[in-house]
């Protein structure tokens, strides 16, 4: 790749890099200004992809049924079935508003849930191996975890509502600076990294 080339592409990849992480920034920003909106977007969106992996998990399945045993496939296809239940569910949820809340409440709990297991498995992970580089770091990911788990569970109702979105919205946020922040650091001396 002649240096012109790679100058033009690096210019491409840093330009669609920037613009990303400005549209990110600008959603980020959006979702923590309105987290209940971000909250049931996210729900809407996680509905969608339960729904479409179950209907592809039960086609995939059923075309591998010859080569995996009875009782994998089985179970291969209830897990797709409660995908698809769980996805059309939510969807047919947020038709009524009450049930829609009710349903991003839940997820939010869910979160929350999943949140204190993750804290509690890292931070005695982090223990368990103290002796290792990066333990320490291991175990402070396990305390923040667990107190923001324990935090969301906490919440009442209308508190739920607006986790999700704030989450989205933090997310968002950094992922578009890190973008930002990556790209621009690129020189023409460098490969962009699709094309390393």
């Amino acid at each position: 790749m002649s240096s012109e080339d790679r100058s033009g592409s690096l210019g491409t990849f840093k330009t669609f890099a920037i613009a990303e992480g400005i549209l990110l920034i600008v959603l980020g920003i959006l979702a923590l200004v309105f987290p209940v909106i971000a909250s049931f977007w996210a729900t809407g969106v996680i509905a969608v992809v339960f729904l479409i992996s179950g209907l592809v998990g039960w086609i995939s399945n059923l075309a591998r049924s010859g080569r995996m045993g009875r009782w994998i496939c089985f179970w291969r296809l209830v897990v797709s079935t409660l995908l698809i239940v769980a996805g059309a569910s939510m969807i047919s949820n947020f038709r009524d508003p009450a049930d829609a809340a009710q349903q991003v409440a839940a997820f939010a709990l869910a979160i929350g849930i999943v949140f204190l297991v993750e804290g509690a498995v890292a931070f005695f992970s982090g223990l368990a191996h103290s002796n290792r580089p990066g333990a320490g770091w291991a175990i402070a990911n396990g305390v923040i975890t667990f107190i923001l788990g324990l935090l969301i569970v906490t919440l009442k109702f209308w508190g739920l509502l607006w986790v999700l979105g704030t989450l989205v919205g933090i997310s968002f946020l950094f992922s578009g600076l890190e973008l930002i922040v990556f790209s621009s650091s690129m020189h023409d001396d460098q490969n962009p990294p699709a094309a390393a």
